[in-house]
């Protein structure tokens, strides 16, 4: 019954019956059948609310708007509400069976990391012999069946609905990427979360926040909406760690590798062999590299802990782990040993991570090439800072097209460029066409040399002009690597 549906719903009336079935719901007028309830949300790009009489005349019986239409049809029932987006949220938790409470859910977020975090919780409990399902930027997953993502979050219906899949599969847990734009726009809302977790916040998404405090404020928000029987962790090395847990009642937990924590760790020893650490006073080695993915793992040991799993078994598992596809993912050539990295890093902060963890890594004289562009219709603001990080931690910057969807590639390298001085534009060349750019940077490499193509990672495709075409970084490079060596 509709009435039902619109448990803890903001309402400011109603015109029509309430105590009638709903088939399904809908935020998509091109997809109401007979007997949907249609959701008009006002969005970035589109306001639903001027798709309500396409929604009815496709055959939805009940509208959920924020104002009413000029023409209003008898036999339909209007509810108008305080927040679409928000009444999305409570109304797909409710249609679908509430799903977020029948399992253990577990969501992160921060601008890097959510999807090395939630893969890797997603492995390591799986490991441990339990269902679990994942909702992540690469895949969603219910126990070994793979879905295609198309969002780092999806909508709250469709999120919805693929908890209750996953719950009436018996997954038992969900580890669940939440971006800040699924924060702001409510795709979560509603959802009951078992444990929340922070990794960091940097330069990201200023397009859709406008500020950086906006963008601060919005991941806050979440943990300040979860419930007292929760946790929440956050990273203590980040400045905003301790800001993004003050107002939650949810338990508290800390991770660091600098300072006192309740998941401590300290590394030994890095390098491309992986990590020797301490963690919380215990000895191991990890398969992961870097100190970017010591900040990760302490995240997903520290969550492993607050969810009652024994702690020496949890080490163990994670010890044998793989990272995420697309991130510091690499490759070797045969014959001249030279190491191609491909890692997802699309923000400033994320390819100075990837970049000083390589310089870290290096054994000697080894230069650093580095492939990097920026995406269309994007934060603009990013792109002279991630070509000046570029340049500052490589030997040879090749600036090449990422996504430029519907913008001209050439302009944004152009933009680039701006970030790029007189003294580092001796190493920079501009390649447009992205393969063409990775050829040239494997031709360019000596032996034993490191080439970094950054910025797409996990994609399979290159979307330009609203058209994605095939286009997998990690493949191409070891085409490249096979040319080479012929």
């Amino acid at each position: 019954m509709l009435k039902d549906i619109l448990y803890k719903v903001s309402i400011r009336s109603v015109k029509g019956d309430t105590n009638i079935e709903i088939k399904d719901l809908q935020i998509d007028s091109r997809k109401v059948s007979s007997g949907s309830c249609f959701i008009a949300i006002k969005g970035s790009t589109a306001d639903g609310h001027q798709f309500i009489e396409t929604a009815i005349n496709n055959g939805a019986i009940a509208i959920i708007c924020e104002a009413l239409p000029e023409n209003m049809q008898e036999h339909i029932t209007y509810v108008v509400v305080e927040d679409s987006a928000m009444a999305a949220g409570y109304m797909s938790h409710n249609f679908y069976e509430e799903p977020s409470l029948k399992l253990k859910l577990v969501g992160v977020t921060g601008t890097n990391g959510k999807t090395t975090i939630a893969t890797l919780l997603w492995k390591l409990f799986s490991g441990l012999g339990y269902k679990c399902g994942l909702i992540s930027t690469v895949q969603n997953q219910i126990g070994d069946q793979v879905i295609s993502s198309t969002h780092t979050t999806p909508d709250a219906i469709s999120v919805n609905a693929l908890l209750k899949e996953m719950a009436d599969a018996g997954c038992k847990y969900v580890f669940m990427e939440c971006s800040s734009h699924a924060i702001h726009q409510h795709r979560i809302t509603g959802l009951q979360f078992a444990g929340a977790l922070f990794s960091n916040i940097t330069h990201d998404h200023l397009d859709y926040h406008k500020t950086f405090d906006e963008y601060i404020r919005v991941k806050k928000s979440w943990f300040d909406h979860l419930p007292a029987n929760a946790f929440a962790i956050s990273n203590a090395d980040d400045k905003r760690g301790a800001v993004m847990l003050q107002n939650t009642v949810a338990k508290k937990y800390f991770y660091s590798l600098k300072t006192l924590a309740d998941f401590k760790g300290k590394i030994l020893d890095s390098s491309l062999a992986g990590l020797h650490m301490m963690v919380n006073e215990q000895e191991v080695y990890f398969r992961l590299i870097g100190e970017f993915n010591a900040y990760n793992l302490l995240a997903v040991y520290g969550a492993a802990i607050c969810l009652d799993q024994d702690r020496d078994e949890v080490l163990k598992l994670l010890s044998n782990l793989d990272t995420a596809k697309g991130r510091f993912d690499y490759a070797v050539s045969k014959n001249d040993k030279i190491i191609g990295i491909v890692d997802y890093a699309h923000t400033p902060d994320a390819l100075l991570n990837v970049l000083a963890t390589i310089k870290k890594l290096r054994q000697g004289n080894e230069s650093i090439i580095t492939v990097v562009g920026c995406g269309g219709d994007r934060d603009k603001t990013k792109r002279p800072i991630m070509a000046e990080v570029a340049c500052e931690y490589s030997d040879k910057v090749i600036f090449t097209s990422d996504n430029p969807r519907s913008e001209d590639p050439l302009e944004i390298l152009k933009e680039m460029e701006a970030g790029v001085n007189v003294v580092a534009r001796k190493k920079v060349i501009t390649v447009m066409d992205r393969k063409e750019a990775i050829k040239t940077a494997v031709t360019l490499a000596s032996k034993a040399d490191i080439v970094l193509v950054a910025g797409k990672g996990h994609e399979t495709y290159q979307e330009i002009k609203g058209v994605k075409y095939d286009f997998d970084d990690k493949k191409v490079l070891n085409e490249m690597f096979e040319l080479l060596e012929r």
